[in-house]
This record gives structure tokens, C-alpha cells and sequence, in this order.
């Protein structure tokens, strides 16, 4: 997660750079094409390295496994970090895949909506239905997608076992 970190704000800060080149910071004459096109390679090479979709969508996998045994262990703000920090992996997809970002996008403020709400809520009941239902969303986008190979099941165990999933906290303990 750190390294997905630096690459997304070492890519931000190149692209501000390469934006600041190209415009001239305010100048009106215009760079030469030769600079252009170098710019235009160094944004095209920082793309190039950013995770697709794929990669985001593992981090998600993980996440997503691991909120439910926080939720059921009544580590909610565990729950809501798993939430916040799922979407967020979801971010280098904005520039690799927009329109897929797009479908996540609508996915995690619609049909994901709810078990954010029974988190907030501290409701584990309806965070289980909820939370069963988006299983089934994710695997028909999946077969929508081409992806059919990919069924998301309910686990047993967490992804990361190493992590105390009932330490008792609050949904609005998670730092902004």
C-alpha cells in the first residue's frame, strides 16, 4: 500500500510538473514540439506504471473479506477503514481505466451504499444482509465484465489473521 502510495504521488507531482511545462506557468509562448513530446512520454510512462484494474481490485478482495470479520467482531471503525481505504485503492483506476473506474464508482455509492450505512448504524444484522447482497452484485459485474472466472465468496477465515477484528470501537473513530 505505501509503495501504490509513493507511485500515485510521485505520478501527481510529474504530471503538476509536466503541466506546468507544457502551459508555460502563465507564459504565453508555446514549447517547442520535441519538449511536448517529451513531456507527453514522461505522463505516458508514469501511466504506463500505475496498476490497471487488477491490482486495486486485489486490495479490494482483501479489504472487503477482512470488513465483514471486523463488523461481526464489533470493530466498527476497523469495518469503516476497511470501507474508506477499499475505495480508495480503487483511485490509480481514475487514470489507467476510466470507464471501469467509473462502473466502481457507481458500484460503491449505490449498490455498496447500504453496508456502509448498517457500518455507520453498528448494525450487524443488516450489514450481513447487505453485505451478502454485494457478493452477488460483484460476481454478476464480474460475468458482465468477461470476468466470469471470478466468484467473490463469503470466507471463513480473514485475509489478514494477524489482525485483532474485535477490539471494540466506533465507526467515526477512523481518523479523516
Amino acid at each position: 500500500m505505501k509503495r501504490l502510495f509513493l507511485v500515485v504521488v510521485l505520478g501527481v507531482a510529474v504530471l503538476s510538473a509536466a503541466s506546468i511545462a507544457i502551459t508555460g506557468c502563465g507564459d504565453t509562448t508555446s514549447t517547442s514540439t520535441s519538449g511536448n513530446a517529451d513531456v507527453q512520454k514522461q505522463i505516458d510512462d508514469i501511466k504506463g506504471a500505475l496498476p490497471k484494474f487488477a491490482v486495486p481490485m486485489r486490495e479490494v478482495g482483501d479489504r472487503f473479506n477482512n470488513m465483514y470479520f471486523a463488523a461481526k467482531g464489533g470493530n466498527w471503525a476497523l469495518a469503516a477503514y476497511m470501507s474508506k481505504y477499499m475505495n480508495a485503492a480503487m483511485n490509480p483506476a481514475k487514470v489507467t481505466k476510466p470507464d471501469e473506474y467509473s462502473v466502481w464508482s457507481s458500484f460503491y455509492t449505490g449498490a455498496f451504499d447500504p453496508v456502509n450505512k448498517a457500518i455507520t448504524a453498528k448494525d450487524f444484522a443488516a450489514f450481513d444482509t447487505a453485505y451478502t447482497k454485494v457478493i452477488g452484485d460483484c460476481n454478476s459485474c464480474h460475468a458482465a465484465s468477461g470476468y466470469k472466472f471470478i466468484v467473490i465468496m463469503k470466507s471463513d477465515v480473514p485475509t489478514d489473521s494477524h489482525t485483532d477484528y474485535t477490539v471494540p470501537s466506533e465507526p467515526g473513530d477512523v481518523p479523516k
